[in-house]
């Protein structure tokens, strides 16, 4: 959540921040007006509570002096007094809980460094590589045995069935046979133990409470595109994102512990509700996929560093196998509800013919922390929410796609990267 305090302090700035993601000024007038019709309504319960002792403390003096009809009298402004404390306390409830609801659908205030745009189509691309770029060569060229889409040379070597994948659990939702499904296991693998330097590794749960969904910002906003298991008041989560955000919910942790780093590999669901009809073929769009999610708690000061630092490891993961990609600056209209600055890893696929996004790294200034109450004690003893970050390193349906392609050979078998051998023993991937 965004901060209320700085909304009172200075509504301008906030308005012309959120105004730039989309959010109407009226919007943030409505949070603003609640907030301090809140806070009128506590101060004013508050001063009836007081009243009400006092008056009480009038009652028994009366009493003890003996004087009935003065004591009736303040018994009976005490009542009074009584029902329209309540009163305001019921009306108090009532305006925090549709403050709740308001505030929570703020997004976050986008960094003073993201560029301006609507969607998609303004992000800013800071950078592309390919093999051989540091050399000098020039960007790859593919063939075109490349150029046949990972689900035709999925289904011809016998890695890729869709068809079961329909079956068992209706579209969208993938079946690896064989070496395709040793190869999700081999990227896994090889990006955990890239990441173990620094980052401690995770198996959280993959369902988790509305609480945990809420302290990420994916409820209430992304409701429809999550999945709920209702009897249970649980939901199948889109990411690692969401169990490692409320790993110290509610808990103050000492500065000397910062950074906390954790990285997991976790199976993620999405319903992909916003996306009927796109990008529905092979993998390109699926309702499960496996992806290692890299995520730290750090003060305000270590966040650069730390943002830096996961989107040079989701690099490293690509250059290593070989992927040419590209990295995009998210525009402000085109951030996810949580993030103030957002950089978008997207790696070329021949056979499709695409860009594919395939990692989004994020930094989420103390917008998750407020949600989660995640503090952190300073050197003067003071308490600070923490800042989060967080991003994919990495989500594999794409790479898969990617590395099938690319590494297609003009007699029908894949050629997937050396680095993975450890993990594959052959990397060569012929018919069954």
């Amino acid at each position: 959540m965004i901060d209320l305090t700085q909304l009172r302090r200075e509504p301008e700035v906030v308005t012309a921040s959120l105004v730039r993601r989309g959010v109407t000024a009226a919007e943030v007038a409505a949070v603003r007006d609640l907030d301090a019709e809140h806070r009128r309504l506590l101060q004013e319960a508050e001063a009836g509570r007081a009243a009400v002792k006092d008056l009480s403390r009038q009652v028994a003096e009366a009493r003890r002096a003996g004087d009935d009809e003065r004591a009736g009298a303040l018994a009976l402004r005490s009542r009074e007094r009584g029902q329209e404390e309540r009163r305001l306390s019921t009306a108090a409830t009532e305006v925090a809980a549709r403050l709740r609801a308001q505030w929570l659908a703020l997004p976050n205030l986008p960094d003073p460094a993201v560029p301006d745009g609507r969607d998609e189509h303004d992000n800013v691309e800071v950078r592309r590589w390919w093999p051989g770029q540091d050399a000098g060569e020039a960007p790859p060229t593919y063939g075109d045995h490349q150029r046949v889409p990972h689900w035709e040379t999925g289904a011809a070597l016998g890695i890729l069935d869709l068809e079961a994948g329909v079956k068992l659990a209706g579209s969208m939702f993938p079946l690896f046979r064989g070496r395709g499904a040793q190869l999700l296991r081999a990227l896994s693998s090889f990006a955990l133990a890239r990441h173990q330097d620094a980052f401690e590794e995770i198996r959280p749960p993959t369902l988790a409470l509305t609480e945990t969904m809420e302290s990420t910002g994916h409820l209430p906003k992304s409701a429809d595109d999550m999945y709920a298991i209702e009897r249970d008041g649980l939901w199948a989560i889109p990411t690692a994102e969401v169990p490692l955000t409320s790993m110290h919910r509610g808990e103050i942790l000492d500065e000397a512990r910062l950074p906390v780093r954790m990285t997991a590999l976790t199976a993620c669901f999405r319903r992909e509700a916003g996306a009927a009809g796109r990008d529905t073929r092979g993998l390109l769009r699926v309702h499960e996929f496996d992806k290692v999610e890299l995520f730290a708690y750090c003060t305000p000061a270590q966040a650069p560093e730390v943002h830096a630092d996961v989107l040079a490891r989701a690099e490293d993961l690509l250059r290593a196998l070989g992927l040419a990609y590209r990295v995009l600056d998210l525009c402000a209209g085109d951030l996810g509800t949580s993030s103030a600055r957002t950089f978008d890893l997207e790696v070329y696929s021949p056979g499709v013919d695409k860009w594919l996004e395939v990692s989004s790294v994020s930094w989420f200034r103390d917008y998750q922390a407020r949600r989660a109450n995640v503090r952190y004690r300073q050197a003067d003893g003071t308490t600070a929410l923490v800042h989060t970050v967080n991003g994919s390193a990495l989500a594999w349906a794409r790479i898969w796609a990617a590395l099938v392609e690319v590494g297609r050979q003009p007699d029908g078998t894949v050629r997937l990267p050396e680095v993975l051998a450890p993990y594959l023993g052959s990397t060569l991937i012929t018919p069954r």
